[in-house]
């Protein structure tokens, strides 16, 4: 499986995920693009899933129609401690996920929340 990982995702995290093929936004030069041409762009190239804090992409792509599965990691902070954490989660999601589908890693905040 190909993994690509969003340019919010800090590029020392491609260590957790032993077992994948992964690249991060920077090293293909994509940085910069828009979401729904990084997905166009994974796509071309073969990727199947994107790693991302960015917890609105699911709300301005049509994931289902790009058929890429997406998994948001929530988490305090972008930083690698706080991401570490979700890992476990993570792996597990990648071991069963289907495509079209978004998956929420870690604690989101509640509806209510201010």
């Amino acid at each position: 499986m190909r993994v690509l990982l969003d340019e919010c995702v800090p590029r020392p995290l491609k260590r957790e995920f032993a077992g994948f093929d992964v690249a991060h936004v920077t090293e293909l030069g994509w940085a910069g693009r828009r979401n729904g041409v990084l997905l166009a762009s994974m796509r071309d190239e073969g990727f199947g899933t994107l790693v991302t804090v960015d917890r609105n992409l699911q709300f301005q792509q049509n994931i289902p129609a790009a058929d890429m599965i997406v998994v948001v990691l929530y988490a305090p902070t972008n930083r690698i401690p706080d991401l570490r954490q979700l890992m476990p989660g993570v792996r597990d999601i990648l071991a069963t996920a289907k495509p079209g589908t978004v998956y929420r890693v870690g604690v989101w905040p509640e509806a209510n929340s201010v």
